[in-house]
């Protein structure tokens, strides 16, 4: 007989999920740091988006690590491990750095530290997913909120005072004591539900009107399906686009909008706020008109913003307003891809097959603020990267289009029609 554990039981777990995931979240406060260390080290933009950037991409490795790992012994012992290496990557680096240099800060922050974001966020995400079939885009999108909230959390009433009043390195130092203890203890609440588990009073939609393949697939047998590449190009085109911003957002808004740099530091936690509740948003919309027409979408939204932020003489409040609107698709993209993966490929392998989804992330935290950092340090402006996004945002939009539910069969011929 199938369990149905207490409603109350599976929220206690989105909650505590989505408060772990908001302290690995803190890493999108990254900007407040940007300037601090650029003034205390001499260091120009594409110095310090190496930090943010190695971060990002050995998120993508931790999230193959803790996913495989998680599928093995459930969430809690590895949101524990992510916690205690996003904490000493933050700690080593606030140590360290003014005595090694950029070098250490890219290896405690950067790889350390990153590979501490992936375990906590996959496991979260894989969890929640196995405790609520029945809404899956909007838990999804609820627990992978905590993460886009972190940086409006932490940022102005953590992060900006301690800079102010202790220093950048010592700020690493103490958050990282922060993200460790409220990070660990979150993680003990977690666990997955029991085999067999289902919603009381649910019942699964008939298979040919659920936009799902109903099957579950290995890792390897989802490498073998075109759609795992489609998904992970979707996932890549999003937030390579949306990490730019992020990663840039303060110096941008200084040179954009003419805003000070103490606005612009504001900015990031507005943006945050908007980022998780993109997450939250946009995964509930996609229960209900579906994950390809969301990711639609979130595609063409970016378009229309991109392009008009190109036009200059932006106030403040427009600025502020099309760079949150962006965060709210960026962070949609994450809000809606779990549930696109667990419907596509399923939940009993979810947490090592959306960790090989979420390398896409990693990938782009290369990509998207080292490209725009790079332009900026060329050309001396940030406009120069704003059309090429637009453009490669207009042509994202044929991926959704054309991908359907893999089929379990095995696949011999060419990649099958839309």
């Amino acid at each position: 007989m199938a369990s149905t554990t207490a409603t109350p039981n599976r929220w206690l777990m989105a909650i505590a999920g989505a408060i772990a995931n908001c302290t690995v979240g803190t890493v999108y406060a990254w900007s407040v740091h940007v300037k601090p260390l650029e003034k205390l080290f001499g260091w120009n933009a594409t110095t310090t988006s190496w930090a943010f950037a190695l971060a990002i991409f050995f998120l993508g490795v931790g999230a193959v690590i803790g996913g495989r790992w998680q599928d093995k012994v459930g969430p809690r012992t590895v949101v524990i491990a992510g916690a205690c290496f996003w904490g000493a990557g933050n700690i080593l680096a606030g140590l360290g750095t003014g005595a090694l240099g950029w070098p250490w800060l890219y290896l405690t922050y950067g790889v350390i530290g990153g590979l501490g974001l992936g375990m906590v966020y996959i496991s979260a995400v894989a969890m929640v997913t196995k405790w609520f079939p029945d809404r899956r885009g909007f838990a999804s999108g609820f627990v992978v909120m905590g993460f886009g909230l972190g940086a409006f959390i932490f940022a102005r009433p953590v992060l900006q005072p301690l800079i102010k009043n202790v220093g950048v390195l010592h700020t690493f130092l103490y958050a990282g004591l922060i993200y460790l203890v409220i990070g660990v203890i979150a993680a003990l609440v977690l666990r997955n539900p029991p085999q067999g588990y289902t919603v009381a009073g649910w019942v699964p939609p008939p298979l040919q009107a659920s936009k799902s393949s109903g099957s579950e697939f290995t890792s390897e047998e989802m490498f073998g399906r075109w759609q795992f590449y489609a998904l992970w190009g979707m996932l890549f085109l999003n937030v390579t686009a949306g990490i730019f911003v992020i990663s840039q957002a303060a110096p941008m808004g200084v040179e954009l909008a003419g805003m000070t740099p103490a606005a612009a530091a504001g900015l990031v936690s507005i943006m945050s706020i908007f980022n998780g509740v993109g997450r939250w948003f946009w995964g509930t919309v996609s229960d209900r008109i579906g994950r390809r027409m969301a990711y639609v979408l979130i595609y063409a939204v970016q378009v229309v913003v991109f392009l008009v932020l190109n036009v200059t003489g932006h106030s403040p409040a427009a600025f502020v307003t099309l760079f949150s609107i962006v965060l709210l698709c960026y962070g949609g993209g994450f809000g809606t891809m779990p549930s696109f993966t667990a419907d596509y490929f399923g939940t009993k392998f979810m947490g090592v097959n959306y960790g090989w989804v979420l390398t896409a992330w990693g990938v782009a935290g290369l990509a998207g603020p080292l490209f725009g950092s790079r332009i900026r340090d060329l050309t001396g402006s940030y406009h120069g990267a704003l059309v090429p996004f637009a453009i490669l945002l207009l042509l994202s939009i044929i991926l959704p289009l054309i991908t359907r539910p893999p089929t379990k069969a095995p696949i011999t011929g060419a990649v099958p029609a839309s």
